[in-house]
């Protein structure tokens, strides 16, 4: 059964059980402004989740294709791509634990054949302090449905993600009770972010074991929840059982809703057995053609192979959906994976025109099973034809402009100058400098990222009123890392220069990441110069406070930015101190703790627990408060 016919048969399953089969809805949202892609199979039906009526009634089943450009810096690992299809049903207050529990898992066992004793669950351990009791009902079913297949099926408590790494699993294990960082769907995240109003509920995952040979190292003990690669998540049943009062409490639905979500490349994967998700029919013959065009094996060059298989499968569906490659929005996204997959495949020697080959077999893939991508066919072929046409004339031009530096060197501003004028991905232009023995300054990274600051500085009234910045999650401890992320960046700029600058950040419940320009490790010394600069502040209590300001005004008087955001107008600038002690002056849209004192709370102190490369002269910090 191959990963076509996993669709076809998952529609039909449920279809056989009065669901309607539904379309799948475009990658670009309708009527969404807060988003650039449909990036999951809840997106389209969330306003039915929370009331309205569809009119197909109240058992629905789809595939819906998915886009998280979030994920392009993953993609090269043998299971994160960019685009991807989630295999959904729905029940709006109709059935509920039971049969869905059942359904899925008669699924996977009796139709896709996955051997049920490879298959782990998982479901929520409760939250005394907000009334909601531990999944036992979710627990027991599983159970039973094991216990029917003659399969021993214990039931244990693990706690958090990190719980699990130290815990392990024992013999007999395999259903296992998490905490609302693994097992809680909300809007907003965990049980504290859950919007008042809003409905939410534990959630029951399922996963894949690939075997205890795929666990990495550097991940503690193999459990479901863990990140090691032994296990696979394969399907994520939220039953949505509850609604979030004024006062913060949880009380039961009066009508309970199932939402469910399955990867589809995900089971295909398993359905052969392999962690390696690019080995499935909807990706296979692609790495099969790029083998071909580049006489080179797939197993001695999977990242490249793979960064183009999933980027152009992305971009052709995006084209099928009526986006065009331009330099802003879902056309920038579109064209920064095209290019993208240029720029892999001359790794793999792919330097003539490749996409009008590659393209078509992705098409091939996909009409028979969705019309729209049939009667696309020509057109998108055409869209990605020309866009790659247009980017190899450009880079033929940058290549010729490069030469002219064999004997004088190159420097980052001339670097930008290919980036901005010839389109030339500066990461293309340091390889082919180094091949033609050009001689590089010791400072063209920071030069070239301040000339890419200068430029954005430049569009940002292009997207007035657009964005303004800001972070999903709002409750107190995101509120902490994100305090924490200024402060760190503060430190490292009076460490390390004015230079450096932030070139991407993410913040959990239990860390956050920083990455910023370096052409160097930090110091054992500089890392503990930053956390004594952090743990200052802290404990100095410093009041953070915030205040509107025109784009330039703030630009002037020395507030910095996060790199890559959008500013319109008037920005609001985040100040921590006053008077002559400022620790931090940022463009930031918020949330932040009223005083950085409050990162101290329970005697906690700020950590870098990691330092290492994300990517050529980038360096990433990880940091929690512990």
């Amino acid at each position: 059964m191959n990963a076509q016919d996993i669709r076809n048969s998952y529609l039909e399953f449920f279809n056989q059980r009065d669901h309607a089969i539904i379309p799948r809805a475009q990658l670009i949202p309708f009527n969404d402004p807060t988003t650039l892609f449909t990036g999951s199979g809840m997106q389209p039906l969330l306003p039915f989740l929370l009331g309205e009526q569809h009119p197909s009634g109240v058992r629905l089943v789809d595939s819906q294709t998915c886009l998280r450009a979030q994920d392009i810096e993953d993609v090269g690992d043998n299971r994160h791509t960019t685009f991807f299809e989630m295999l959904g049903n729905w029940s709006m207050g109709d059935y509920f634990k039971e049969q869905q529990i059942r359904w899925f898992f008669e699924f996977l066992v009796d139709v896709v054949k996955l051997d049920p004793t490879k298959l782990y669950v998982t479901a929520f351990i409760g939250d005394e302090k907000n009334g909601i009791p531990r999944d036992d009902e979710a627990a027991n079913i599983w159970q039973k449905v094991f216990t029917e297949r003659g399969i021993e099926a214990d039931i244990v408590e693990v706690g958090s993600q990190a719980d699990g790494d130290v815990r392990g699993i024992k013999p007999g294990e395999r259903i296992f009770f998490y905490d609302d960082g693994e097992n809680w769907w909300s809007r907003g995240g965990g049980l504290e972010k859950t919007p008042i109003g809003d409905p939410c509920g534990p959630d029951s995952e399922v996963f894949y074991d690939f075997g205890p040979e795929n666990h990495a190292e550097g991940f503690g003990l193999a459990h479901p929840a863990s990140d090691s690669g032994q296990f696979m998540e394969i399907g994520n049943q939220v039953f949505m059982q509850y609604r979030r009062n004024e006062d913060g409490s949880f009380t039961p639905l009066e009508k309970q809703n199932v939402d469910f979500g399955g990867g589809l490349e995900r089971i295909a994967a398993a359905q052969i057995n392999s962690p390696d998700v690019f080995r499935i029919s909807l990706l296979w013959p692609i790495i099969e053609k790029i083998q071909t065009l580049s006489g080179k094996k797939y197993e001695s060059n999977t990242a490249s192979m793979r960064v183009i298989a999933d980027h152009l499968r992305a971009a052709t569906f995006l084209a099928v959906d009526g986006v065009k490659p331009a330099n802003k929005e879902q056309g920038y996204v579109m064209r920064r994976l095209l290019r993208r997959a240029i720029r892999f495949a001359f790794d793999l020697g792919i330097e003539q025109n490749f996409f009008e080959e590659i393209v078509p077999v992705i098409a091939d893939l996909y009409a028979t099973d969705y019309p729209e991508v049939a009667a696309a066919r020509d057109e998108v072929i055409a869209t990605l034809v020309k866009e790659e046409k247009v980017f190899r004339q450009t880079l033929r031009k940058g290549l010729k402009e490069l030469e002219k530096f064999s004997a004088t060197g190159i420097t980052g501003s001339e670097l930008f100058t290919l980036y901005d004028t010839f389109g030339f991905p500066v990461e293309l232009s340091t390889e082919e400098a180094f091949k033609q023995g050009i001689t590089l300054s010791e400072s063209w990274r920071q030069e070239f990222d301040a000339k890419m600051e200068e430029q954005r500085n430049r569009s940002r009234t292009a997207t007035k009123g657009e964005f303004k910045g800001g972070l999903a999650g709002d409750d107190l401890i995101h509120k902490k890392y994100h305090t924490a992320t200024h402060l760190l960046q503060s430190a490292l700029r009076e460490i390390l220069g004015n230079e450096l600058r932030q070139h991407g950040s993410n913040i959990t419940d239990e860390r956050l990441r920083f990455d910023f320009n370096l052409d160097r490790k930090v110091t054992p010394e500089e890392i503990a110069k930053a956390e004594e600069l952090v743990n200052g502040w802290i404990a100095e209590d410093l009041p953070v406070s915030f205040k509107l300001y025109p784009t330039q005004e703030a630009l002037d008087m020395g507030a910095i930015g996060p790199f890559g955001e959008r500013y319109g107008d008037e920005v609001k600038v985040y100040q921590m101190g006053e008077g002559g002690h400022i620790a931090s002056l940022e463009i930031c849209g918020g949330p932040h703790v009223d005083h950085t004192g409050q990162l101290a709370e329970d005697g906690k102190v700020f950590k870098i627990t990691k330092e290492e490369a994300s990517s050529a002269g980038i360096r990433r910090i990880k940091a929690s408060l512990v």
